[in-house]
Formats: C-alpha cells, sequence, structure tokens
C-alpha cells in the first residue's frame, strides 16, 4: 500500500532537512517567465517527484524550488545515497514532462539569463549576444551559471556579473 503524504508535510519536513554544502545541484531554466499559478503547480509537483526519488531502491534526501518564476532547482544530499545514472536519468525525464505540461524548454542550455535591474529575463543565444554588442548587457550584468554543481556554488556563484562567469569566455569578445 502507498501511502501519500500531504503537501504541506512534505513542506515542512523540507524545511527541517540539513542538506550539506556539497549537495548536488541541477539547475534547469525556462525560456519564459512562469506564472503564479504554475509556480505553484510545478512545485507541488517538484515536492511529489523529490518524495518519491529514489537510487537504486535508495530513498534520496533530496528537495526542489522555484526560484524567481523562472528556474526549477533540484538538490540531492548525497551523504545519505548518491544519485545514480538511472536516478538522474527519471529526473530529465519529469523534467521533459513538466516541459511538456506546461508548453516551456528547460533544456536548452544556450537559453541565457539575465538580470535588468530587478527583472529576470532570458534570451537564445543569438539574442544574447545582439544584446551584448549593443551594449544593452555589459560586463557587470548580473547572468545565471546555471552549470553550477552544488549547493555552495549555488548560493556563490550561481549569480554573477558577466566579467566573473563562464560568459566572459564565450562572449568577452563582444563586450564593449
Amino acid at each position: 500500500m502507498t501511502t501519500k503524504l500531504n503537501p504541506k508535510l512534505i513542506k515542512c519536513i523540507a524545511l527541517y532537512m540539513h542538506f550539506s554544502e556539497n549537495s548536488r545541484v541541477w539547475v534547469y531554466q525556462s525560456d519564459r517567465e512562469l506564472t503564479g499559478s504554475e509556480v505553484q503547480q510545478i512545485q507541488n509537483q517538484l515536492d511529489s517527484f523529490t518524495t518519491g526519488w529514489t537510487a537504486h531502491n535508495n530513498q534520496l534526501k533530496a528537495k526542489a524550488e522555484v526560484r524567481y518564476n523562472r528556474f526549477l532547482i533540484l538538490i540531492v544530499d548525497e551523504n545519505q545515497a548518491g544519485a545514480s545514472g538511472c536516478s538522474i536519468d527519471k529526473s530529465v525525464n519529469f523534467m521533459k514532462q513538466i516541459e511538456a505540461q506546461y508548453n516551456i524548454n528547460l533544456l536548452d542550455r544556450f537559453n541565457l539569463a539575465y538580470r535588468e535591474g530587478e527583472k529576470v529575463l532570458s534570451a537564445p543565444r543569438s539574442e544574447f549576444e545582439a544584446l551584448l554588442k549593443q551594449g544593452s548587457i555589459n560586463t557587470n550584468t548580473i547572468v545565471f551559471n546555471n552549470m553550477v554543481q552544488n549547493l555552495t556554488e549555488l548560493q556563490n556563484k550561481w549569480e554573477v556579473p558577466f566579467k566573473d562567469s563562464w560568459h566572459i569566455q564565450l562572449f568577452g569578445n563582444l563586450v564593449s
């Protein structure tokens, strides 16, 4: 018999779970801003997914969140059980289901996010390059490094100025 946990209980459990600073992180970025109701629905789906997420029949200590109505972030503390290839495949398939359900793209690594004031925007690579050439994005523009690997990097190296990110290596010649 499978017992379904109350979503409020899941959130309470997540609040009290301490995650190692080395916890593994995956950041999925939507190609558009999600509505408030979509965020709520997706968060519920993320909570259900992480509650049942396993690797080789071992429950993963995992949580997920939606940030800035655009980023879906999965976190696994591998001190308890490590994420395996199969469990990672499960998460990618889950993200593909979210993509189809909400008509968004979460897997395009060249959909690049940046801040314009307090607003988080994203652009496909060609548009991002054009914004650099125009000077709309410059070396001080905050960009999002969705390649972060762990919780410490998420906290310290995810939102960084363009000049301090991997973006400078790829697009540095376009900055005036």
